[in-house]
């Protein structure tokens, strides 16, 4: 921890901020630093650190320190942690929190997850040693004391310079981005029509394809579940996590919302999403709280719920028109339904059958019988 000096927070010119990671407790070698819960802050030249209560305790230490890191894995009631061993510290440090230290490596003991991430950013930022090909300014001086030395990025020809290397930088990374998309590009065309053909016999059922080869070519589908799936390790936690979580499910749900007639109960929705993601199980919460996202990130899927408090996720193009007019016809052809009888006709559970059925009675096109035998619902002729 002696490495540490007290710092603003505020970034040189020529640094730029690589990633920040709330909830993250210091450790001076296997002891607890005397420091509350923070956000640590990977700059291309500075590891920071900011208190979470008080912002203005905040401490740097130049990446230039670290020799090399390794993860600690997380235990029963133990966070993950990334151990940073460090280089002795220079003669000429600043003041800090600590003076002197008996260890040579720090713990970065992370609360709240996002220790994956954190450590590849880290790990970049060591490999390319950014900080020896775009140093920051040399120090101005403010007078005499222990806050003499430290850069200041003042003056309209810093700003200037500060946007044309995020400009660089912005370009590099979207060049690499496209080379990476035009390899993948060249097996596009392949995927497309091995799934085309897959879909066309699933959907036809015609050729070669028989009942029990379409009953297996879904499963197999569904058993390679998600590739990436979004995990609080790899996202953090709070917003950021449930809006990347709500686009991965937007994505994923598209297909079998149109299977089922474009609408599916939550509590059906949550045992997809967990099969598909194999071990790294959704939690209910979590579920709900992305599901509550779609509408506000445009997604075409949003969560509704009806009357009695059932939840449904729903294509945005569902027409609820048409499913009105779905359960009158069935009822008036069938003369009378349960919910039973109606959702073997659509091949629909139970619970949604039901809340078609009293959406349709609500809007005064059906009526009911409620007897010893239960619940059936009539066309309303009057």
């Amino acid at each position: 921890m002696d490495r540490f000096s007290w710092s603003n927070g505020l970034l040189e010119i020529n640094e730029t901020l690589v990633i920040q990671q709330r909830g993250v407790r210091l450790y001076d070698g296997d002891d607890k630093a005397k420091l509350d819960v923070g956000v640590a802050l990977l700059s291309t030249h500075r590891l920071i650190w900011r208190d979470g209560k008080n912002h203005d305790c905040c401490m740097a230490m130049p990446l230039s320190q670290i020799i090399f890191f390794e993860e600690q894995a997380a235990g029963i009631g133990k966070s993950a942690k990334i151990v940073i061993h460090l280089h002795p510290s220079p003669v000429n440090k600043e003041p800090g929190p600590y003076q002197n230290s008996k260890y040579s490596f720090i713990k970065l003991s992370f609360k709240e997850h996002g220790q994956i991430e954190f450590y590849r950013r880290l790990t970049e930022e060591i490999t390319q040693k950014r900080w020896e090909n775009t140093p920051v300014s040399q120090p101005i001086s403010t007078g005499t004391g222990p806050q003499t030395g430290r850069t200041r990025a003042v003056g309209i020809v810093g700003i200037e310079r500060k946007i044309e290397e995020k400009r660089k930088e912005t370009d590099k990374n979207i060049s690499e981005a496209f080379e990476d998309l035009s390899k993948l590009m060249v097996k596009a065309k392949e995927m497309v029509e091995l799934s085309r053909s897959i879909a066309s016999k699933i959907k036809d059922k015609q050729g070669d394809i028989t009942e029990d080869e379409t009953i297996r070519f879904k499963s197999y589908l569904l058993s390679m579940g998600i590739a990436n799936p979004v995990t609080r390790e790899t996202h953090g936690s709070g917003t950021h996590y449930h809006m990347q979580l709500a686009k991965q499910l937007g994505d994923m749900l598209q297909a079998p919302l149109e299977e089922r007639g474009g609408m599916m109960a939550l509590t059906e929705v949550y045992c997809l999403v967990n099969r598909a993601r194999g071990m790294e199980l959704l939690s209910p919460e979590d579920l709900l709280n992305a599901c509550k996202m779609f509408e506000s990130l445009k997604l075409p899927l949003r969560l509704r719920v009806f009357d009695s408090g059932v939840m449904v996720v729903q294509l945005q193009s569902h027409s609820e028109e048409e499913m009105i007019a779905s359960a009158l016809d069935n009822v008036t052809e069938k003369g009378s339904l349960t919910a039973e009888e109606f959702a073997k006709l659509l091949g629909l559970s139970v619970l949604l059958s039901k809340e078609r059925l009293l959406l349709a009675e609500k809007m005064g096109h059906l009526c009911r019988d409620d007897s010893v035998e239960g619940l059936r619902f009539y066309p309303n002729s009057f």
